[in-house]
C-alpha cells in the first residue's frame, strides 16, 4: 500500500545519500594524497621555519633536534606503522579508481625480492595504494612478505613528510637503504622500485603502454649482489588517470624537464585530471579509471658479490622477457586488445 511505497522511497533516498557520501570521501582521500605528493614537503618546511620565529619556537626546535637524531632511520628500513597502513582513508582511496592487486604466484618468506614496478605514470598511484597501504590486502595475499616502496631520497629530507612516508613502509631509493633492507633485515623483504623513474613519467599518456627499461640495469645488479629474486609488476591503467602535455625531444620544454631530472631527480610534468566538483572540468584530481596491478612470477637470482656486466645483461634480458610475457598474458583481461604491444625503450 501507500505506507510500503513511502518506506521504499525513503530507503532509496537513504542509500542514494550514503552513496554520495562515500563518493565524497573517496574524492577527499585522493585529494589529500595528491596534495601530499605535490606540496606537503615544501609546506611543512615553511611552517616549521615560521614556527621558529614565533613564541612557539621551542616546539620547532625540539622537532629539529629529533630530526638530527633520527636522520638515518629512513636508510635503515624506516619506521612503518600498521595502524597508518590500515587507515580507512586508504580504502576510500582504493575505491575511487578502483585499484586492484592481482597475485599470480606465491612468494617464499625465506627469500628477499626486488619488484620492478611498471609503468611510473604521473604519481605512481597504483604502487602507493598496493604496497604502502593495506587497502588491497598485500599482507594477506603475500603473507610474511614486508613490502618497501622506494622513492626519491630527497623526500626524506623534508620535515614531517619523511615521517608520514616512513609510516607507510616507504624508503629512499638509494644504495644504502636497499643494501640495508636486503642484507641486514632478515628475509621476506620486497623492495618495490619504479624502474622507469622520472624519464618514464615524461612519456606517460592515456592509451600508451611503454616502459623505460633497456638501459635500466642497476636494479638487476643489486639483485645479483644480494641474491634477491626479481619480480616483474605491471599496472594496467596507471597511464590512464592523468592527461599530460608531451614535449618533443628537441623542444625547449623537454630540455627543461631533462635538466630538472638530471640535477634534482624528478621531471616537472604539465598534466591535468578532473576538477574537484565535476569530472567535466580540469583539475588535480586523477580520473577515476581502473588500475589493476599484476605481480608476476619471481625470477630466481643467484648471489654474486661482484657480478660482471655480462651477468647483469643476461638476467636483465630474462627480466625484460618476463615483463613482456606478463603484459601479453593479462592485457586482454584488463581492457586492452590482443594486438596491443608493450613498448620497451
Amino acid at each position: 500500500g501507500t505506507g510500503s511505497s513511502i518506506l521504499s522511497a525513503l530507503q532509496d533516498l537513504f542509500w542514494l545519500s550514503k552513496s554520495k557520501v562515500e563518493k565524497q570521501l573517496q574524492i577527499i582521500s585522493v585529494l589529500q594524497w595528491v596534495l601530499t605528493f605535490l606540496i606537503m614537503g615544501v609546506a611543512c618546511t615553511l611552517i616549521l621555519m615560521y614556527i621558529l620565529c614565533t613564541d612557539c619556537w621551542a616546539i620547532a626546535a625540539l622537532y629539529l633536534a629529533w630530526l638530527v637524531f633520527d636522520w638515518n632511520t629512513p636508510k635503515k628500513g624506516g619506521r612503518r606503522s600498521q595502524w597508518v597502513r590500515n587507515w580507512a582513508i586508504w580504502r576510500y582511496f582504493r575505491d575511487y579508481f578502483p585499484i586492484r592487486l592481482v597475485k599470480t604466484h606465491n612468494l617464499l618468506t625465506t627469500r628477499n625480492y626486488i619488484f620492478g614496478y611498471h609503468p611510473h605514470g604521473i604519481m605512481g598511484l597504483g604502487a602507493f595504494c598496493n604496497f604502502s597501504t593495506e587497502a588491497t590486502g598485500v599482507s594477506q595475499k603475500f603473507p610474511g612478505i614486508r613490502p618497501y616502496l622506494a622513492t626519491l631520497a630527497g623526500n626524506f629530507r623534508m620535515p614531517i613528510l619523511r615521517d608520514y612516508l616512513m609510516s607507510g613502509g616507504i624508503c629512499p631509493v638509494n644504495r644504502d637503504s636497499i643494501d640495508y633492507i636486503l642484507s641486514k633485515n632478515g628475509s621476506g623483504n620486497a623492495i618495490i622500485i619504479v624502474v622507469g623513474g622520472a624519464a618514464e613519467s615524461l612519456n606517460c599518456t592515456p592509451g600508451k603502454n611503454s616502459v623505460t627499461l633497456k638501459n635500466r640495469k642497476g636494479f638487476v645488479k643489486l639483485a645479483l649482489r644480494h641474491g634477491a629474486d626479481l619480480v616483474p609488476v605491471y599496472s594496467f591503467g596507471e597511464n590512464e588517470v592523468y592527461k599530460q602535455v608531451i614535449f618533443e625531444e628537441a623542444s625547449w620544454g623537454r630540455w627543461v624537464q631533462k635538466k630538472f631530472q638530471k640535477h634534482i631527480g624528478f621531471a616537472p610534468c604539465i598534466f591535468h585530471g578532473r576538477g574537484l566538483f565535476s569530472s567535466n572540468t580540469w583539475g588535480l584530481l586523477p580520473y577515476s579509471k581502473p588500475i589493476t596491478t599484476v605481480v608476476g612470477e619471481p625470477i630466481t637470482i643467484p648471489k654474486i658479490d661482484n657480478p660482471s656486466q655480462r651477468e647483469v645483461d643476461f638476467y636483465h634480458s630474462i627480466y625484460v622477457d618476463s615483463l613482456i610475457k606478463l603484459f601479453d598474458k593479462y592485457k586482454s583481461k584488463f581492457g586492452l586488445p590482443e594486438t596491443e604491444v608493450l613498448e620497451v625503450n
